[in-house]
């Protein structure tokens, strides 16, 4: 019984004394809060700025306060909810991949409050690998593979450090100093090593689904693409985001600039504030003559989870997995979520839409009530003046904006009667004032008009050969019907005189191009580097199940289904893990010069079947053979002493020490040369 009660009493005062109780000394936490600062740093890049800032202000203040001494619990519990409470905040309550990646990082970002043990330590950096993985659900480009890279090769050398502090010395004896920094780099890029070719065998060979597994949520604070609606002030955030949206590549000559009129959503419905889609999902697409020109060309859309996307005003046709609108609105299958690529054709229309149906001539006059009595009075006594001259309606417009208008961003929020303000009081604004102005204007004297949003200009990188479409590049712009002519583009913004564009893109953010100015901040940095996106973009986020199937084309096979997909991956993944068996068999005896020459040391002895049993120690080992030759006795015994010592002693001697050892084996190898008279044989 008191052996029962000496064993319980042994064993609690183990647990009381694991590992998980060891304190980490200054070295360790920097290693450990380093690592933590990695892991975070690729997913913060990929969050809102303002959530970001949060976040990185208060993790910065909370390492600060932590590095002394442990924060109270009641501190904690308080700084979990507010900074919960302000993510959630800032992202307005929506829910989808941006917000949750939020909260982790938020989460990660309060950790240092409660890591001063080896077990928080650990825990800490396994719960910070799950940064690099998140920032993957928002972008899978260049600067995120590099920057997750680095945080894994931080946290696997924080890992190392950890393990050494794992190893306690004896009772009253100084903790065994850790390795160099430039040792354990080594390390661990050997160990990524080892693992990169089973990885490429896994991209290259192993069989692309068509569907991911299970479903995530929609970006709920990604920057999305067009709206399908357009009310005062929206499109100003979108025009001072130089984020890219496309990159185009023709197939021949590509249009000038000032024809590059990208067409997106077309808006139909107006409530006196705010212009809508109209849903004409029964209708085919409307007819037109294109004309002699015909641009081919691809582009490559960057994901926005929507479902529609661009084209050269007009798309002749839809690519596979798109359709059509009745209006030229292209929507894919799916939503874009990721990096997709499109093939298609346009031209610009001779004629469009020549015969209007009733039911769409009342949609395209329609105009709320109660509204803008200035601008409605305007539009009377001009088709009073034109009778029934529609062009010359549309030309006096054109015209009033030319000689009287300015181009600015810089526009105070509208009221009740918006385009009463916007043509009698301020007569300046930017691409959605006049395009919704000159439309309301229009459908007040019974012209039909519509609103067509999208992209408008471009900037052609010389580097790759290919233009770029940014979101700064957002316009709208005008379509009046026309007898003879049917829709016909009208562009108010472009109609202001250049002497009147007060506040460009180009003033308010440096490189923003578009249909009124050029990319004056371009260098040929900008375009090397978005060069090499797109070369990223080709080589990796666009090898699909398509591109995957035609692999082997070079090599004359045209096609590989999925079960020879998998017999190629099988045998890679095979041979990859030979390769990785071979490498973490050959260990430390490979790496540590000492301990090659002591096992080749050991096998000069294989003739005399004295040879080194892989279990055996040294100087049993040494003894053993002095049995046998008692002439090599002396020598051997030295040898195999001080490789103990060296070896397991905890001397842990310096690179001279070592370097000497081996040294000294050496010179014992080349004397012991079995078949010499006095040596082994």
């Amino acid at each position: 019984m008191l052996e029962s009660a000496s064993f319980d009493n042994a064993a609690t005062a183990a647990v009381r004394a694991k590992p998980a109780a060891v304190p980490l000394d200054p070295g360790a936490r920097r290693w450990a809060l380093l690592a933590g600062a990695s892991c975070l740093l690729p997913l913060l890049l990929q969050l809102p700025p303002t959530i970001a800032a949060v976040i990185a202000l208060v993790g910065l203040g909370v390492g600060a306060l932590s590095w002394r001494r442990a924060q109270p619990a009641l501190l904690r519990l308080v700084l979990v909810i507010a900074l919960v409470g302000t993510v959630l905040v800032l992202a307005r309550f929506s829910f989808g991949r941006d917000t949750g990646c939020a909260l982790l990082a938020a989460m990660f970002a309060i950790k240092p409050a409660e890591t001063y043990t080896l077990r928080d330590a650990r825990s800490q950096i396994g719960f910070g690998l799950f940064g690099p993985f998140a920032t993957f659900l928002l972008d899978q480009g260049p600067l995120s593979l590099v920057l997750g890279l680095a945080a894994s090769i931080f946290a696997l050398v924080a890992l190392q450090r950890l393990a050494e502090i794992d190893t306690l010395a004896a009772p009253g004896q100084p903790r065994a100093p850790a390795p160099p920094v430039r040792q354990q780099l080594w390390s661990v890029a050997r160990l990524i090593g080892i693992g990169l070719p089973l990885a490429l065998a896994a991209f290259w060979l192993f069989p692309r689904l068509a569907s991911p597994l299970w479903g995530v949520p929609d970006r709920a604070l990604a920057r999305p693409g067009l709206s399908d609606r357009m009310a005062p002030g929206e499109m100003v955030e979108l025009m001072n985001d130089e984020t890219v949206t496309l990159r185009a590549r023709f197939n021949g000559d590509a249009p000038p600039t000032s024809q590059m009129y990208w067409r997106g959503p077309v808006l139909w419905n107006f409530d006196g504030r705010t212009w809508t889609q109209a849903w004409f999902g029964g209708l085919p697409p409307a007819g037109f003559q294109a004309s002699a020109t015909i641009w081919d060309y691809e582009l490559e859309v960057e994901p926005t989870d929507d479902r529609q996307f661009v084209a050269l005003d007009l798309p002749l046709g839809a690519p596979d997995n798109a359709r059509l609108s009745y209006d030229y609105g292209i929507y894919a299958r799916r939503p874009l979520n990721a990096l997709t690529r499109w093939h298609l054709r346009s031209s610009p229309p001779r004629r469009f839409e020549t015969d209007l149906r009733e039911t769409l001539r009342r949609a395209a006059l329609d105009l709320p009530s109660g509204y803008n009595p200035r601008t409605l009075a305007l539009a009377a006594q001009w088709r009073r003046e034109a009778g029934d001259d529609d062009a010359a309606i549309a030309q006096r417009a054109m015209d009033l904006f030319h000689r009287e208008f300015a181009y600015t961003l810089g526009t105070p929020l509208a009221g009740r009667h918006s385009v009463d303000e916007f043509l009698f009081e301020q007569k300046a604004g930017f691409c959605e004032h006049f395009s919704s102005a000159f439309v309301v204007l229009m459908r007040a004297a019974g012209v039909p008009a519509r609103v067509v949003t999208g992209y408008a200009g471009g900037y052609y990188n010389p580097v790759g050969g290919y233009w770029l479409v940014r979101r700064s590049d957002a316009h709208a712009w005008a379509e009046v019907w026309l007898r003879g002519r049917g829709w016909t583009r009208m562009d108010p913004t472009a109609a202001v005189a250049p002497e009147r564009i007060y506040d460009t893109l180009a003033d308010r953010t440096p490189g923003a191009g578009g249909l009124f100015g050029g990319i004056g901040a371009a260098t040929p940095l900008f375009n090397l580097g978005d060069w090499a996106r797109r070369g990223w973009n080709d080589f990796v986020l666009g090898f699909d199940a398509s591109r995957q199937e035609r692999l082997l084309q070079p090599f004359g096979v045209d096609r590989l289904d999925a079960p020879r997909l998998i017999a190629l991956f099988v045998l890679f993944a095979s041979l990859a893990g030979a390769w990785m068996v071979w490498l973490s068999s050959r260990g430390e005896r490979q790496r540590d010069p000492v301990l090659r020459a002591w096992h080749a040391l050991g096998r000069r002895y294989r003739r005399l079947r004295l040879e080194r049993a892989p279990h055996e120690p040294a100087l049993a080992w040494a003894e053993r053979v002095a049995k046998a030759r008692p002439d090599l006795a002396a020598e051997l015994r030295r040898l195999s002493q001080n490789f103990s010592d060296w070896r397991y002693a905890g001397n842990q001697a310096g690179r001279r020490d070592a370097r000497e050892l081996r040294n000294e084996l050496v010179r014992a190898l080349r004397a012991h040369r079995p078949g010499r008279t006095g040596e082994p044989r």
